[in-house]
């Protein structure tokens, strides 16, 4: 068989073993399909795949065709890193600044502060830190990694509890809208290169002069062009983020935060999230999923998964705990917006991608906050929704 047929193979392989485990497996109600596409990932990967079936696994993920999958999966979570900029709403968070400044910051802070705790026990053993990484850059890396709320699962998880447009959910909202801000601006701190930096500087200080001189020219625009002239100005910041050292991820996430959301239609821009998700972000998925590694030991990845998972659900359980007891929440709220603002999957798995490709982990390392994502994104419908149902005067209450 040539490329082009393998490929074919292996894009068939992508849609429909997931397809088939999500819907004649029920799973949605715990695992939603874009989870049950990660795990088929990790499943499909060198180390459970590979394994079992090493002939195989060779002759479909041949370096020609995991090339072609990974030029895919880059454009793919350009994208969707860039719907998530946009969907930013700084606005409203600034209008109700006190409440969502102690809330945002605890909800992130806790678990940032217990996640490092973990990533500095994971240092006593070999085979997590990566060999690029300084050691504040891998304790910080992993801490953050349990402090991400991943803002676009977020919304389709409420979406799904029929909380979205709701008081409550526009509340939750803002919170990870700031974190989202913050987790940012930690990563590009982390990748900063003090060799590169006067390349850094000078992407940043180009980026500002741009970003200005493309709100001037978006809003002259109609909205059909400002479509196309979007995705010019993605891929553009990307490659210059990415030239300056500072991935481009980093850029596809500029680029969309220096959008504002009222230049397009809400639906438009929900469609677009939504045919991203269905697809090409399944082969960002598979990609992610090719890159994982037992070869610390089995026991040991799942070990060190189990402990970032205890740091990240109770960091953000504790976190905001106390943001409500600061602000007086009824009985019950925090521990529902605790329990939806932990979700991780998509961003904390950009995220991690992004620290295995400038060496800051190890895949083991990538392997276990993988693990540690797809398990706490599958405990919040679950969780959440049965509180939903006997406290539901909270969906009405604005702040």
């Amino acid at each position: 068989m040539n490329t082009t047929e393998i490929f074919l193979i292996a894009m068939t392989i992508i849609f429909t073993v997931p397809y088939l485990i999500w819907r004649l497996g029920r799973t949605d109600y715990y695992a939603p399909l874009v989870v049950v596409q990660i795990i088929t990932g990790i499943l499909l990967g060198p180390g459970i795949l590979g394994k079992v079936f090493p002939e195989y696994y060779q002759f479909v993920f041949n370096p020609a065709v995991i090339q072609s999958l990974n030029g895919i999966a880059w454009w793919a979570v350009m994208l969707f890193v860039c719907i998530a900029g946009v969907e930013l709403d700084l606005k409203k968070a600034w209008a109700h600044r006190r409440e969502s400044g102690i809330t945002a910051g605890l909800a992130l802070g806790v678990p940032l502060l217990f996640g490092s705790m973990a990533a500095a026990a994971m240092l006593g053993f070999d085979g997590w830190i990566g060999p690029k990484a300084q050691t504040w850059q891998f304790i910080v890396g992993v801490g953050m990694a349990c402090a991400v709320t991943a803002l676009p699962i977020l919304i389709l998880l409420m979406e799904k509890l029929a909380i979205l447009r709701q008081p409550i959910g526009q509340r939750i909202l803002r919170y990870a809208s700031l974190d989202d801000i913050a987790i940012w601006g930690v990563l590009a701190l982390i990748l900063m290169d003090w060799e590169r930096i006067g390349r850094q500087g000078t992407f940043l200080a180009g980026f500002a002069l741009a970003a200005w001189a493309f709100h001037h020219l978006m809003v002259r625009l109609q909205e059909r062009d400002r479509w196309y002239v979007a995705l010019i100005w993605l891929a553009a910041v990307a490659f210059a983020a990415d030239w300056a050292g500072l991935h481009f991820m980093v850029g596809a996430f500029l680029a969309g935060a220096t959008m504002e959301a009222d230049w397009f239609d809400q639906e438009k821009m929900d469609q677009l999230r939504h045919h991203v998700l269905l697809v090409i972000m399944p082969v960002f998925f598979l990609s992610t999923g090719l890159r994982t590694n037992w070869n610390v030991g089995g026991a040991a990845v799942f070990v060190a998964a189990a402990l970032l998972l205890l740091a990240s659900v109770s960091g953000k359980l504790i976190g905001v705990r106390l943001a409500g007891h600061i602000l007086n929440w009824a009985p019950g709220e925090a521990g529902i917006i605790g329990w939806l603002l932990q979700t991780k999957a998509l961003i904390m798995i950009i995220f991690a991608n992004i620290l295995l490709d400038k060496q800051v982990i190890t895949s083991e390392t990538f392997t276990a906050l993988l693990l540690m994502a797809v398990a706490s994104t599958m405990l919040t419908v679950p969780v959440v929704a049965p509180r939903l149902a006997r406290l539901k005067s909270l969906i009405s209450r604005s702040a």
